[in-house]
């Protein structure tokens, strides 16, 4: 597998990877690309969280070195835009989409490759409420969610706690457009519930017991997985629900939001001392290592997206080339959690790889699986 520094060289040009106004496509190909190779086109939902660029890049690197033309397209969190970016790719002749979709508003330029006979890959978000393709290729996603779950739990060590001293801890979700929201939040209530129940774990603020509540859901969604919409939050909980309790955990849906939220615990003066809550995260971006091994950040989820984007590329491969489909560390969803595969309007066929809960004390494994760049590792070291 190749080191996702070096695929970093790429992202140096992230400026020209992506055309000023309309498309906002990459310029496709490249020196290992044969001029008569069929065309992938990728597009990834936006460039504010750092490892869609890097799965962008990854994607491309990984089909062209299996001989494909490839172009990358980032829709800057905007459906419109992706739409515009995907139908380019259908009139350049495109045999098959990968596309990390930004909301269900996808689902006409899907309808679109449908029609064309393009096969489609929803990577790592599904595309809801469409029936128009077959393929989604991600992590376990439930498993995500009971990582962050397992890591409050360990953190207060909530086996040992009782109702006598409750522990407080207040609760985030991600984008309330992404599917995988709600699995990441299922996934750790199912943790943390049995506390909250018991009178262990006192919940601030909105407490939607599972997704399914969704009017309490859309309360603690952070909309496009935005940095600033959390810290906000975050802030106006510090400044009223939470103002007369010290908060002992909060589950943050990922790295982006988790670093977000530290930020506002810091400038409140119960916090500001360095006693911060036991904070979760997701994705294993290299500034939440650094504050996993700081002492700030407790956790995060490790998924090894340079795994996925080598699964998805082969995934690719094999449906172009009419093969059985067997991809080496992925499963295909069976069971409960064929339901990940679930639209709403078909069930599509789910391939899951497995994440990694990484604390300080296992802070090597993204290390050693080549996650950062050799500076940047020297630095987890």
């Amino acid at each position: 597998m190749k080191r996702i520094f070096a695929l970093l060289v790429v992202l140096g040009a992230i400026g020209s990877l992506v055309f000023a106004a309309g498309s906002g496509q990459q310029s496709g190909g490249g020196a290992s690309a044969s001029s008569g190779s069929l065309l992938i086109g990728i597009a990834m939902p936006e460039t504010h969280v750092l490892r869609w660029q890097k799965d962008g890049a990854s994607l491309k690197s990984f089909a062209e070195a299996k001989g494909y033309r490839a172009e990358v397209a980032f829709g800057d969190a905007d459906q419109n835009q992706q739409n515009r970016q995907l139908q380019g790719f259908l009139t350049q002749g495109a045999k098959l989409l990968v596309v990390g979709n930004i909301n269900d508003g996808v689902n006409s330029a899907i309808a679109d490759a449908a029609r064309d006979s393009v096969a489609v890959i929803a990577y790592d978000r599904l595309i809801m409420g469409s029936a128009d393709y077959d393929y989604y290729i991600t992590f376990n996603n439930f498993k995500v969610g009971q990582f962050q779950g397992q890591g409050i739990e360990q953190g207060l060590d909530l086996k040992s706690a009782t109702a006598d001293a409750p522990k407080y801890i207040t609760l985030f979700a991600g984008s309330p457009t992404d599917n995988n929201s709600k699995f990441f939040f299922d996934g750790a209530m199912s943790v943390l519930n049995p506390y909250i129940d018991s009178g262990v774990l006192k919940v601030v603020g909105p407490y939607p017991k599972t997704s399914a509540d969704n009017a309490n859901f859309q309360r603690i969604a952070t909309e496009n997985w935005q940095a600033p919409i959390a810290k906000t939050r975050m802030e106006n909980l510090l400044s009223n629900d939470a103002r007369d309790v010290v908060l002992d955990a909060v589950l943050a849906p990922n790295d982006t939001l988790a670093r977000a939220i530290i930020e506002a615990c810091l400038a409140d003066a119960k916090y500001a001392g360095g006693k911060l809550p036991v904070v979760t995260g997701q994705d294993a971006e290299f500034d939440s290592a650094l504050s996993i091994k700081n002492g700030q950040q407790y956790m995060t989820v490790f998924k090894d997206t340079t795994k996925l984007a080598e699964a998805a590329i082969l995934l690719a491969d094999q449906i172009l080339k009419g093969q059985a489909i067997n991809i080496p560390g992925a499963e295909l969803a069976s069971g409960d959690l064929v339901s990940i595969g679930d639209t709403g309007r078909k069930v599509v066929k789910a391939y899951l790889l497995e994440p990694v809960i990484i604390t300080k004390s296992n802070i090597s494994v993204p290390v050693d699986a080549k996650f950062y760049t050799d500076a940047e590792a020297a630095q987890l070291r």
